[in-house]
């Protein structure tokens, strides 16, 4: 049954990978408690097993989590086949006297006068933050096997393999959804140096806000503007953006309706 679909798939007619990508995956607002835990899932996988940037023994129960939790909006993307998580990132927000992740562990590496010149109030920032993107759905050329396990074993069409590479651009098109959902337009987010070419390909633009930092492999901070980053896309990844709105802007409700709701957003929506 699944090659058949492969073979169905790969024999469809052209589409554009952004269209292709929501056939294969869907990206949720992480609004109730499931799916906030894949997310913290994910990211021990990716954070702690993988590359070591967290001490897995300090999570017993498998899930990546800190004290800004209660802060942030989760963004979630799902492989639809499988129902494996395979991408997540979250965004913190802060009110006047809170501080975000980069001001707690790379305040020396900020550029304290650039932030101040920006001159708008501290509630319409947000850090994007806790990046990660599943193991399997990570390949270079030529790799069949990732450290957790045969990319075959997904069973996967050569057209959705295909779509693996706009994950993380995925992500970030949903942290900047759920952004805009609850007023946080400046943006910032400590970046491995692969990341802002990545996304400045895909038009998404960001500026430095400091100098590079070994915190969790090299990073620098960036800053950008909801408008700034999402004036340059191509029309295939706007289209993919207003969908990933229109189902935020939908799941949102539920963030209210639930006692206690999902983090620092739930009461502004």
């Amino acid at each position: 049954m699944q090659s058949s679909r492969k073979q169905t798939d790969d024999k469809r007619k052209t589409t554009s990978l952004a269209e292709d990508f929501q056939l294969y995956f869907d990206v949720d607002l992480a609004t109730t408690r499931e799916m906030q835990l894949q997310t913290y899932r994910t990211r021990y996988r990716v954070y702690c097993e993988e590359f070591n940037y967290e001490a897995a023994d300090a999570f017993p129960d498998g899930l990546e989590t800190d004290e800004f939790e209660a802060q942030s909006l989760h963004c979630l993307v799902t492989h639809k086949s499988s129902g494996r998580a395979a991408g997540c990132m979250r965004l913190v927000c802060v009110e006047e006297q809170q501080i975000l992740p980069m001001e707690k562990f790379c305040a020396s590496v900020l550029d304290r006068a650039f932030i101040d010149s920006l001159g708008v109030p501290r509630e319409t920032f947000g850090e994007f933050s806790r990046l990660a993107v599943d193991g399997a759905f990570r390949r270079r050329s030529g790799e069949n096997v990732s450290r957790f396990g045969a990319l075959t074993a997904l069973d996967c069409s050569k057209r959705e393999l295909r779509t693996f590479s706009l994950i993380a651009v995925a992500t970030f098109l949903a942290g900047f959804a759920a952004a805009d959902l609850v007023g946080r337009h400046n943006l910032f987010a400590m970046m491995e140096p692969f990341l802002p070419r990545m996304l400045k390909r895909a038009g998404i633009h960001a500026q430095s806000a400091g100098t590079p930092i070994d915190y969790h492999g090299l990073r620098a901070p960036y800053f950008t503007t909801s408008e700034q980053a999402l004036a340059d896309i191509g029309p295939e990844l706007r289209e993919l953006y207003a969908t990933v709105h229109a189902r935020f802007s939908r799941q949102a409700g539920l963030l209210q309706a639930r006692p206690g709701g999902g983090g620092i957003a739930s009461a502004r929506v």
